[in-house]
């Protein structure tokens, strides 16, 4: 790859899943076989994703490290990246750059309970770490995820949800808000943290992940900590403060802290050092 910092990958979408009003899921193969056999990246990080004479737009990578050969983004559209993106195809070149940001630090994770808490399109970004996790099953323990959204079809990623609700080494939990649930309905009806509360998972060697809007976060962080979990073993990830990529353009910063550069993922605690402005 050139020395040019900007200059992104060119990557074919080769496949294209509709996973709610809206919301896209495309996955990615690197033109270039050489540079897709190098490319690696880690659960957590993010990256760039350009239609020519549009502009880019910043998501995570949604697929996770343990795999080879693709990478896949899920995005919302709406505004213009995102509606251009929206109207290719399967075939059509897009640009790709990083991986950038910091990661999960999954390897100190070998042996705890994992707690994944995740809202509506937020459940991407997570999507990585789970994927990740239960391709190495092994290495942890029992193993949660909490996923709600608006309403039964704003739920993403609905194959892979059914296949996790049919493991038996893994816990779900689905939700929709209230007034958001259908007839044929299974799950919980109320808001994520509510359920997470009613569940109590057990905070004893267990690590917390936790990714959502702003206000799932805020009113989540109390539940687990009235749970037991400690600050430093809760993490989440501040996605929706990434921008340029490498802490350039100035967009992404809260306080002194910059997202792209050292983040997305945090702890609890230290997002307790920071401004409140994420």
């Amino acid at each position: 790859m050139s020395n040019n910092i900007y200059l992104p990958y060119l990557v074919t979408i080769e496949k294209i899943t509709e996973e709610a009003p809206g919301v896209k899921t495309f996955r990615l193969k690197f033109n270039n076989e050489e540079e897709g056999l190098n490319f690696q990246f880690k659960t957590g990080q993010f990256a760039e994703y350009s239609v020519f004479g549009e502009g880019e737009s910043t998501f995570c990578i949604a697929s996770p490290h343990t795999r080879n050969g693709y990478v896949e983004c899920t995005f919302r559209q709406s505004g213009r990246v995102t509606t251009a993106l929206a109207n290719l195809e399967e075939g059509d070149v897009i640009g790709f750059r990083g991986p950038y940001g910091n990661t999960f630090p999954i390897d100190r994770w070998k042996g705890k309970n994992l707690v994944f808490i995740a809202g509506g399109i937020a459940l991407p970004p997570m999507r990585s770490v789970i994927w990740s996790c239960l391709d190495n099953r092994p290495d942890h323990n029992e193993i949660t995820i909490f996923y709600g959204a608006k309403t039964v079809s704003d739920l993403v990623y609905k194959h892979e949800l059914e296949e996790w609700k049919n493991r038996p080494d893994v816990n779900l939990y689905l939700t929709v808000d209230p007034g958001g649930q259908t007839a044929e309905w299974k799950g919980e009806v109320g808001f994520v943290p509510s359920v997470v509360e009613k569940a109590a998972p057990d905070s004893v060697n267990t690590i917390a992940i936790v990714c959502g809007p702003p206000i799932m976060i805020k009113n989540t962080f109390p539940v687990l900590k009235k749970l037991g979990f400690t600050d430093d073993n809760i993490f989440t990830t501040l996605e929706n403060r990434m921008k340029c990529g490498f802490g350039k353009c100035g967009r992404c910063n809260v306080g002194k802290t910059y997202v792209c550069k050292d983040g997305p993922v945090f702890t609890a605690a230290q997002l307790a050092k920071l401004p409140n402005e994420y």
